[in-house]
This record gives structure tokens, sequence and C-alpha cells, in this order.
């Protein structure tokens, strides 16, 4: 028994003798100095990109655009999509239609006028019947623009009007 409380006190002494003189463990439970570098001011400049596409790559671009819109909104008016995705429809092929005017002569641009005009009326139209009621004529009227843009318009056919 005598032993014992001088065998318990030799391992209680070797425990705080372990924990505090081990320079891992007081490494451990140091705070670490911040490395302070050299602060650099970050600078943001704004760089402009000119645009170097030829006026016929942005009428294609712009065209396949169209296209690619005009042929969405046919098929959201044939399935009976949501208002807002045929009004979305309506409105980028509108969009990307107006952008090719700026690229053509201004006899074309008269031409392609009424087109644009057509289009933002089918627009009106298709945002003002909420519940679709009238999508088939829709449908009928953006198939009917499609054809006629896509006879008059297409790049082969204007190729020269170009500017």
């Amino acid at each position: 028994m005598k032993y014992a409380k001088y065998f318990k006190l030799f391992v209680i002494i070797l425990l705080v003798l372990d924990l505090a003189g081990c320079e891992a463990f007081v490494r451990k439970f140091t705070r670490k100095k911040k490395k302070e570098g050299p602060a650099e001011e970050l600078v943001l400049v704004p760089e402009e990109y000119k645009d170097t596409r030829t006026a016929e790559a942005k009428y294609r671009e712009h065209f396949t655009y169209w296209k690619a819109w005009q042929d969405e909104l046919v098929e959201s008016l044939l399935m009976n999509k949501s208002l807002k995705k045929r009004v979305d429809c309506a409105q980028q092929a509108l969009r990307h239609l107006s952008e090719l005017k700026p690229l053509l002569v201004s006899k074309k641009q008269q031409e392609l006028g009424v087109y644009l005009a057509r289009m933002a009326d089918l627009r009106d139209m298709i945002s003002d019947d909420t519940y679709g009621t009238n999508n088939h004529y829709y449908r009928l009227k953006a198939e009917n623009i499609r054809r006629s843009v896509l006879q008059h318009f297409s790049y082969p056919g204007v190729g020269k009007s170009v500017k």
C-alpha cells in the first residue's frame, strides 16, 4: 500500500513533466505569427475589345439565332407551353431580327422593317393572350413570317446587300 502511493505520485509527476516539457505539445498550442508579405493592391482595369467580325459574319450569326428562336416560338405555340416561354421566344426572335437591320443597305432595311412590325405585332398579341386560346392562329402567323424571312433574307439571297 505504501508503494502504491509512491507509484501514483511517480506516475503523476511523469505525466506533468511529459506534458509540460514536450516541445511538440507546446508548439502545437502556441499561436503562429502571421506571414506578412508585400501587400499588393488589386487594380482592375476594364478593357474594351473591338468587334473584329465582318458584317457578313454578324449577319449570318444573327440570322441563325433568329431562325432558332423562331423555330422555338413555333414549337412553343404548337405545344401550348407557358406564356412566359412564348413571349420570351417571340422577344428573342424579334431582337435578333432587328439586329439584322443595321447590317443591310437602306432598301433591304425598309423591306425588313415590314417583317419587324409583323413580328412585334405577333409578340404583342401573344403577350396579351394569357391563356393561349389563339395559339393555333399565332403559330400560323409565326410560320408565315418565318417562311417569308427565309425566302427574302437568307444570306445567299442578300449577300450583296450586306454592308
